[in-house]
Parts: C-alpha cells; sequence; structure tokens
C-alpha cells in the first residue's frame, strides 16, 4: 500500500493503462462466459451494485426476483411443480458453488440412508466422466467424496453410461452427467443413464439419483433441442445445475441451482438467520454477494422470453457450423466436436509431426485471438486439440476473419523448420519424457506413434497453457 494518497484521476489513469494489456474479452474464444450485454441491463447493474444480496429483508424486491428467476428456471427443465407451488432452488455464485450444494445434498440424503440402515456411510462415492470440469474434482477432495472416473478413449470424449453405471455401487451418492463437455461441447446421455441406473436400483435395491451438470448446456437444449430428455422428465435426475454467466447470457458471477422437490434437499443443510430483520432461509457456501448479477439474468429472461433465447442459441450454433466448415476446408484439421452441443468447435492437426496445436495457438495471439489448446483427459491424453467457444458477440464476420488468420498461421509454420521431429534438442527431450532412450526404437515406432508418446506428456509441459479451459 502507498504512503500517501493520489487523485482519483491518476489512480484512475495509472490502472486504466495498466489494464490495456490484458486481452480483449470478446477475442477470448477460450471462455464461455458472457463478454457484451445490452446497455440496459448495464445501467440495471451499475444501479445495484451496492445491494448485498443477502439482506433479504432491506432488499425483498430482489429477492422476489430471484425467485421468479429459480421458478423460471425450474420450469424450463420441466420441473413437477404443482399448481401454485414454488420450485425449489437458489442462486450462485456461479456453477461451482452450485455443484458444491446439490453434492452436499446427496451426500447428506445417502448419509442418512446408511444410518437408518445400521450400515456404514464414511465411505461415500460419486461416479462422473474424466471430462468433468475442476470444480467435480473440487467437491470431492473439499467434501471427501471419493471420485470415480469413467476414462475416455479415442473418438468417444464423453461418459459412457454402460461403464457408469458398472462403477455404481451402494456407497454411490449420485451419477453425475454433463450436458455440454467442457472439452468437446457434447451432450452426455442422460436418458440411457436413466435408463441403465433404474435398471441397476430395481435389481439391487439402491436408489442412485442423478445429477446433471448443465453449466453449458442448459441454456441452449431447451431452445434448441427441445426433444432431447435430459432433464426432470427422467425420474432420477433430482437436481441440475446451470450458469447464468455461460449461455444465460449474464456477466460472470451467477450460476442456478433446482432441484426436483423438497424432499431432494435434506432440512438440516438449510440455515434460518433473523439478525437481518426477519427469518431467512440460507443454503449457500458463501453469505455476501452483489445482487447485480441477479437482476441481470430476470432482465435477459423477461427481455428475451423463449422466443429471443431460441434465436440467440440458433445463430450461434449457425456461427460455429461456418466456422466448422472453414476449418475443415484448410485440410490440415479433424473435427472432434459434434454437431449436436454447446456451439463450439474442437478440432485437432491431422498431421503434428512438424508443429503442435500449441504453437498454433501461440501464434494466434499476434492477431488478438485467444485460443486454447490443451490436451484430453485419461485415456485420450495423446490427442491435442485447439478449442473455440462461439458466444453471442462471435459473429460470422468473426468466423471467417478467424478462420483467415488459422490459414496464415498454418502458412506461417510451415514454412519454418520442424519443431517436433527433426530438431535434435526437442527429440531428445521428448525421448527423456517417455522414457525412450534408444534412436533405434523411435525409429520402429515411425514418425506418427513417436509424436503421440510425445504429445502424451504435454501435461508435464504445457500446464500453463490449459488455463483457459474453463
Amino acid at each position: 500500500m502507498p504512503e500517501n494518497s493520489m487523485p482519483k484521476e491518476a489512480a484512475y489513469q495509472v490502472i486504466t493503462d495498466e489494464l490495456m494489456l490484458d486481452g480483449n474479452p470478446r477475442l477470448n474464444l477460450a471462455s464461455f462466459v458472457t463478454t457484451w450485454m445490452e446497455p440496459e441491463c448495464d445501467k440495471l447493474m451499475m444501479a445495484s451494485i451496492n445491494k448485498n444480496y443477502v439482506d433479504m429483508d432491506e432488499y425483498p424486491v430482489t429477492t422476489e426476483l430471484q425467485n421468479r428467476c429459480v421458478n423460471m428456471i425450474a420450469n424450463l427443465f420441466n420441473a413437477p411443480i404443482g399448481s401454485g407451488e414454488a420450485a425449489v432452488g437458489v442462486g450462485t455464485v456461479g456453477s461451482s458453488e452450485a455443484i458444491m450444494l446439490a453434492g452436499l445434498a446427496f451426500k447428506r440424503k445417502w448419509q442418512q440412508k446408511m444410518k437408518s440402515q445400521g450400515k456404514p456411510y464414511d465411505k461415500p462415492n460419486i461416479v462422473t466422466g474424466a471430462n468433468v470440469q475442476v470444480c467435480w474434482e473440487k467437491f470431492a477432495r473439499y467434501f471427501e467424496v471419493e471420485l470415480k472416473e469413467v476414462k475416455l478413449k479415442e473418438g468417444y470424449y464423453v461418459m459412457d453410461p454402460v461403464k457408469a453405471v458398472e462403477m455404481v455401487d451402494e456407497n454411490t451418492i449420485c451419477v453425475a452427467a454433463i450436458l455440454g463437455s467442457t472439452l468437446t461441447g457434447e451432450f452426455e446421455n442422460v436418458k440411457l443413464l436413466n435408463e441403465l441406473l433404474t435398471k441397476k436400483n430395481k435389481e439391487t435395491g439402491w436408489d442412485t439419483p442423478i445429477h446433471v451438470d448443465a453449466a453449458s448446456g442448459g441454456f441452449i437444449a431447451p431452445f434448441v433441442y427441445p426433444k432431447i430428455e435430459w432433464d426432470f422428465r427422467l425420474p432420477l435426475v433430482k437436481s441440475i445445475n446451470v450458469s447464468g454467466h455461460k449461455y444465460g447470457l449474464v456477466y460472470a458471477g451467477i450460476g442456478w441451482v433446482v432441484w426436483r422437490s423438497k424432499e431432494d434437499l435434506p432440512d438440516d443443510l438449510v440455515f434460518h438467520i433473523n439478525y437481518l430483520g426477519s427469518d431467512q432461509p440460507t443454503f449457500t457456501l458463501n453469505f455476501s454477494k452483489g445482487s447485480s448479477q441477479i437482476i441481470a439474468q430476470y432482465y435477459q429472461l423477461i427481455r428475451l422470453g423463449f422466443e429471443g433465447y431460441k434465436s440467440i442459441m440458433e445463430n450461434c450454433i449457425g456461427n460455429a457450423r461456418i466456422l466448422k466448415e472453414g476449418i475443415e476446408k484448410t485440410g490440415r484439421f479433424e473435427v472432434v466436436s459434434k454437431d449436436v452441443g454447446v456451439p463450439l468447435v474442437a478440432f485437432a492437426l491431422k498431421d503434428s509431426t512438424k508443429y503442435t496445436v500449441f504453437q498454433i495457438s501461440d501464434a494466434l495471439r499476434k492477431f488478438g485471438w485467444i485460443v486454447p489448446a490443451y490436451t484430453m483427459p485419461a485415456d485420450a491424453e495423446h490427442i491435442a486439440v485447439l478449442r473455440v467457444v462461439v458466444r453471442e458477440d462471435f459473429s460470422c464476420s468473426l468466423a471467417e476473419r478467424l478462420i483467415s488468420h488459422i490459414q496464415e498461421v498454418l502458412k506461417e509454420l510451415d514454412s519454418l523448420p520442424s519443431r517436433i521431429v527433426k530438431d535434435s534438442h526437442v527429440v531428445t527431450v521428448a525421448k527423456e519424457v517417455v522414457g525412450e532412450n534408444k534412436d533405434a526404437e523411435a525409429a520402429k515406432m515411425g514418425d506418427r506413434k513417436f509424436q503421440e508418446k510425445v504429445t502424451k506428456q504435454w501435461r508435464h509441459f504445457v500446464k500453463t497453457k490449459k488455463t483457459g479451459v474453463c
């Protein structure tokens, strides 16, 4: 902290100058998080920036707006809500907190059941795919739950429902399905998971439930793929989280979690306080938080309505399709993302013996683009991809401009000496990493297989390059 004060104008200028070195949020294609909202919503957010949401007695209208958002989202997810009945859910600071709360509810319900049966309740586990976002690993570690991951394989980068159900045992508190994988945008088959798990529950007498992590896909599927059954239409789905700050179209800082019914949220997890003026139930991991994002979410829901969200999501998918076609036309990439899912394009080099996706990612930075490169989780670590997330503010013209810049980068890298196989220093390091100390063995493997073994070890080399994958 400086010893002396400075004029407000000087402080503003100092910070403004430093922030100029940040990347351009709209060109940050690594992030799913909203980077543009209408000016009217910006005004509403600024007008409420000094409201602490937790002061419900002082700001009852803000609390009512949150409750309306919960009801609208629960209805969007086909929650079985009776006439005049309120939905069960809460606003959070993001899907990470929402997942923690849902996980805690599952853990507590499982513990209560095991206690009532006189069985041990100290070794809970949760079954997920290896493609889950890091917040699931945080939940498992912070709240002492074993994380049982279904490994991936080349060409199949989401959780296999059959393998997931095979891993379920009496101590499984829930199976977590992802609607919109962070890695490829693909929707997992929640309907098949529900069918297989229902069958296993009948055979074993268990009642293992499902949680759907719809952080990315929850505001896409209802509008674009309404026939896909993934939500509360499936009996075993007991809770769903969604990120308002992703395709809910709100700036960073808002998520939602909704439960199927009151019975799925244990009462002893809900706290009641009265020192702010009245009895207030609270079920969050934090206490104080701003009201702006909640008000912004309500604005988007009533401003856009079903029609508006549908139009925006279809436009995003259309722009993703244009980008995919342009990338495929280069003839240099294999697209690994699917047509049905979150609007993004994940693609890998067909031949990475001369340069890698990590070098392409670095080279695109000179044009201002932030395009992440990363390796897939176990057991597909040898696949390294680039990923472009198509948000509302990523237009068709920007997609075409990005394609042209990718082509320029490829042309530039083609003209350079190979830095992967021909560079003796890199080959030596790679051999040390993969445990290859004999030139003869590398020759036997061939360039492609050798490169695959090298790529498997990118996790050890490029940890800092994975920061954008969230």
